[in-house]
This record gives structure tokens, sequence and C-alpha cells, in this order.
């Protein structure tokens, strides 16, 4: 879709702080009311191979969407709404639309060992895009260095998934860290609900309409 702004360019500030912030938000304080079963489920998941399926899947779907034909035509027109001007790469879309379902297939019966995590990263190197395009140049005319706490949030998920997918076992490593100290547990949830809530509030004043 290139005779105007990518859909990724036409997200609120506020629309982003809310997934951002909601996301933290239910996230972290799950894991303070549950922390054992959120320990017991993160230590389980890197080697999840049904749960890496899914999720290497959706992020797949989605890099896909984003270098599908834009002028599709009939009941799958929509499929192109997505579609990415990536410039002088546009030449080599044709050959990742083949590529990436190739890829996948390859990934899900040769690849295995912490699949999930794998996929997980893409996925997160995926929600770096929309919100990174949402917060491009969306300066709120109060306190406009707030704005900083979303690509901030983006940036962290683009660290996190080049390293998820390139060295997947640092996943399980973190979860190790993060769970070998109940102390260092309820930190890491509280910091997380302070960076969603303030995030939340942020939506709800200062960045609304922006």
């Amino acid at each position: 879709m290139f005779g105007g702004p990518h859909p990724y360019e036409n997200i609120p500030l506020s629309v982003l702080g809310y997934f951002v912030g909601g996301y933290c938000l239910l996230a972290h304080g799950f894991m303070l009311l549950k922390p054992e079963f959120c320990q017991g489920w993160l230590k389980k998941l890197p080697r999840h191979y049904n749960a890496g399926v899914y999720t290497l899947a959706f992020g797949m779907i989605w890099f896909w969407l984003l270098v599908a034909p834009d002028a599709m035509r009939g009941p799958f027109a929509f499929l192109g709404n997505l579609s990415m001007d990536i410039g002088e790469f546009n030449a080599v879309k044709k050959w990742l639309r083949i590529i990436v379902p190739i890829a996948y297939i390859g990934m899900v019966l040769y690849v295995k060992e912490f699949l999930f995590v794998r996929g997980l990263g893409v996925v997160a190197l995926m929600a770096a895009g929309p919100i990174l395009d949402g917060a491009f140049l969306r300066i709120p005319e109060t306190l406009p260095f707030t704005r900083l706490l979303i690509p901030l949030f983006a940036y962290v998920l683009l660290t996190k998934g080049c390293f998820w997918v390139g060295m997947p076992y640092t996943f399980r490593d973190a979860v190790t860290w993060a769970t070998a100290s109940q102390k260092r547990w309820r930190m890491l949830g509280i910091a997380g609900l302070a960076y969603g809530g303030v995030v939340l509030i942020c939506s709800l004043t200062i960045w609304r309409g922006v």
C-alpha cells in the first residue's frame, strides 16, 4: 500500500500508550500476584515445541504481510493493506514471499531447539515496527520528553528480539536469573508496573490527541 501513509504511521501516540502501558500492567501485575505459577511457566516455555510452532507462525505471517503484493485483488485484497515500501529492496519482496513460508517449515522441522524463543524473537521484532512508526514525530506540547517512553519500549523489543532469534538460550538464562531470587522477581515486577503506570497515565492525559 504505497498510495499514502502506512497504517503503522496512523497509530496515535495515546493508542500506543494504551497498549504498551496495559500490557506492562497486566503482565507484571500477574507476575506479582502469581509468582510461582509464572516462574514455572516461564521455565517451561523455552523448550515448549507446540507453543513455538504457533508463536513462530504468528511472527512469520506478520512479516509476510509486510512484503505481500500491495495490488492484490478479490477476497484476499485486504492482505495487501500492510504491504510496506522498503525502497531499493522492493525488488526482493517477491522472493521473500516464497522464502518466508519455506523458512518457517524448515525451522519447525529441523530447528526444534528453543523454537518458542526464536518465534517470540520474531514477534518482538515485528511489534517494534508499529510502535516506532506510530511514535515518530508525535510530540506532545506538555512534557514532550515523555514520548521517549514509547521508543524505549520498542528498542528493548528490538534488542531482545535479536538475541532471542540468534541466541535463544539467552531467554532461558534471563529467566534463570530473574527467578533465582524472590526479591529480584518482585523488584522486576514493581519496575514493570511503574513503567506501565507512567505510560498509561501519559496516554490518558498529556498524550491525548497526539
